[in-house]
């Protein structure tokens, strides 16, 4: 999920960025607080357990740890305003959190993926686990699960595409969480094997998520434009803007969560100048009323009607 699954509701206020960073901030301290607990938990019961699986959970809850940490930095530099040197403002600050996100991701599952081959490259030093282990990896679950449910509604609600990046985070944890019970449970059943490939697994599921993380992020500060369906709501609005009489070349691309925006816009062509400039005006209000649109750049061309392009030709006058 990305923000692309956002769709914008007019009747939906859009959230100021100091609101967004304080519901980042919220949200992401609470992640703070369920990561350290876990990540000392899952650590130490799996050494003492000799899970290798709930080793590899820990690892990742510590990177979720060192990831929310990370959106706390963007989020701070983020809601900065426009100055001298950044005229449209700071917001690509949480582009760059979830590149950063993304490549932590990708090489976490990488590490994990490296220290369960090695094991499964000797598979006779893999010991029987302590039953602790599995429910340490129950409570896990349910605590991740939690935690995504309640990082995503507070994303959805401010439309943030960097915490939607960390909430898929905390999910990816609580797959890997279950991933690993199965490990354990196999393990405790008589198939030592299961819990190096538990980890196995895991460590494919975090790489996965984070090269898809990596990947958007890159896309996006390579200035790609919003899905259609957005800039198709975006045209609308400024088509039903009155004065408007059609509109054309709308482009769009991601400054962050937000959107910057070039239109051009057709108006009457007997009107005068400054009544086009005031249509122009009244049809940016709009879109930065009911878009999640930082700037929006229009164009003034002038509109005629269509019977009057090519006017019949008169009848030639009589003798």
């Amino acid at each position: 999920m990305d923000l692309n699954d956002f769709t914008d509701d007019p009747e939906d206020p859009q959230h100021t960025p100091q609101e967004r960073s304080v519901a980042a901030s919220r949200s992401t301290w609470v992640s703070v607080a369920v990561n350290l607990i876990l990540t000392v938990t899952q650590v130490v019961v799996g050494v003492l357990s000799k899970s290798q699986g709930l080793v590899a959970d820990g690892i990742h809850s510590l990177s979720d740890l060192v990831a929310d940490f990370v959106v706390l930095f963007a989020s701070h530099h983020a809601k900065k305003e426009a100055d001298e040197d950044h005229p449209y403002g700071h917001q690509r600050f949480e582009t760059a959190a979830s590149l950063v996100l993304g490549g932590l991701l990708l090489a976490v599952g990488v590490g994990m993926l490296w220290s369960a081959f090695r094991k499964l490259e000797e598979p006779d030093t893999v010991q029987k686990v302590h039953v602790v282990a599995l429910w340490v990896a129950g409570g896990a679950l349910i605590a991740k699960e939690v935690l995504f449910r309640y990082m995503l509604s507070v994303a959805k609600r401010v439309k943030s595409s960097m915490l939607v990046a960390n909430a898929w985070h905390a999910r990816s944890d609580a797959a890997s969480s279950l991933v690993v019970g199965i490990g354990i449970i196999g393990n405790l059943a008589g198939y030592p094997i299961l819990d190096p490939i538990a980890a196995l697994i895991v460590g494919f599921m975090v790489a996965k998520m984070g090269w898809g993380f990596s990947w958007d992020a890159m896309h996006d500060l390579m200035d790609r434009s919003v899905d259609e369906e957005e800039v198709q709501a975006i045209r609308k609005t400024l088509i039903d803007t009155s004065g408007v009489k059609n509109v054309h070349d709308v482009r769009t691309r991601k400054m962050g969560d937000m959107i910057v925006v070039d239109a051009h816009i057709e108006v009457d062509a007997s009107i005068s100048v400054e009544a086009g400039h005031d249509i122009a005006v009244d049809a940016r209000q709009r879109v930065l009323q009911h878009h999640r649109v930082l700037n929006l750049m229009t164009h003034v061309d002038p509109w005629r009607r269509p019977d009057l392009d090519h006017p019949e030709p008169t009848a030639a006058a009589g003798p």
